[in-house]
């Protein structure tokens, strides 16, 4: 493995913040707030960005819209942080985002699960290959959120694949992820907890030694602390600060996380950082809702 593996595979290893894709009044991306909530984001220490993620509404976005927002992260990352630009979608478009990102100067992709109806294990295996072997010069990390995929499938691709150092896994059972690491080999990869803090301290338990966070938009100190907590094993400081984000994760996480997003838009609206507004089919929250966060987000240090 290079030696720019070796400082990709130390990126992941941290709070792997999604960041935000803020509005304007018209619905368009706003690049100033964007740009930011990024410089906040690094001021407080992150060091890790992956534009286009599940929180920046990768699916919500335009083709032009996701390379703006991956050009901008690079732009205000610089060499402050790393970033790992969302890629997805068929594998020509999988691809142009890939290369697109190595070319502005991402040093890592993160594969988004393949939202395609009918996934094998043989063919899921093909589909991350062929991103990975068009951008050799960048990490991929596949985003795992099927149950049914095995660790052997991933052996396979890492085998072919040197360039495949890590793995976002986001299914809510920390024992199949024990059974799924070391069945695809637990150093082989960093484990990402891919569901952010309220499964970071089970999943760190159980070999993984970063996790991403939607949190970090509006909190970077919440979630840093917590990592700083799960480094040196002390399980009981990581509950305490479990406990503090418990309620605004129980919300995000609320209908089938059909809020995921919203909340933490909220929450930035609240401290006069962003619009709340998200695109179809996510939803602004209710009023009643809309204190909650508030409240929440007053009660942390921001």
């Amino acid at each position: 493995m290079t030696r720019d593996y070796e400082a990709q595979r130390a990126a992941l290893a941290d709070v792997v913040a999604i960041p935000v894709t803020p509005f304007t009044a018209d619905g368009s991306v706003d690049e100033p707030a964007h740009r930011a909530l990024l410089r906040r984001m690094l001021d407080s220490g992150v060091r890790s960005l992956t534009p286009n993620g599940n929180t920046g509404e990768f699916y919500a976005l335009t083709p032009a819209e996701q390379r703006a927002v991956t050009e901008l992260t690079v732009e205000e990352a610089a060499d402050r942080a790393t970033v790992l630009a969302g890629v997805g979608h068929d594998v020509p478009t999988a691809i142009a985002a890939a290369q697109h990102a190595r070319e502005v100067g991402a040093g890592m992709v993160m594969v988004h699960q393949s939202a395609h109806p009918y996934v094998s294990e043989s063919g899921w295996v093909d589909y991350h290959r062929a991103i990975a072997e068009a951008v050799p010069e960048l990490g991929v990390v596949p985003y795992v959120r099927d149950a049914r995929l095995t660790g052997a499938c991933l052996a396979e691709l890492g085998e072919s694949c040197p360039n495949v150092i890590g793995v976002k896994y986001a299914v809510p059972d920390a024992v199949r992820f024990a059974g799924f690491a070391r069945d695809a080999g637990l150093d082989r990869f960093v484990w990402v907890a891919g569901l952010a803090e309220p499964y970071a301290p089970p999943y760190f338990a159980m070999g993984a030694t970063g996790f991403t966070s939607g949190l970090v938009n509006v909190a970077p100190t919440v979630s840093l602390t917590l990592l700083d907590a799960l480094r040196c094993g002390d399980f009981p400081a990581a509950m305490k600060g479990w406990e503090q984000i418990r309620r605004f994760e129980e919300l995000r996480a609320a209908h089938g996380a059909a809020n995921n997003v919203t909340v933490v838009k909220e929450a930035l609206a609240s401290l006069g950082l962003c619009r709340r507004d998200v695109r179809p089919p996510s939803k602004t929250l209710p009023q009643a809702e809309r204190a909650e966060v508030a409240a929440i987000v007053a009660g942390w240090a921001v």
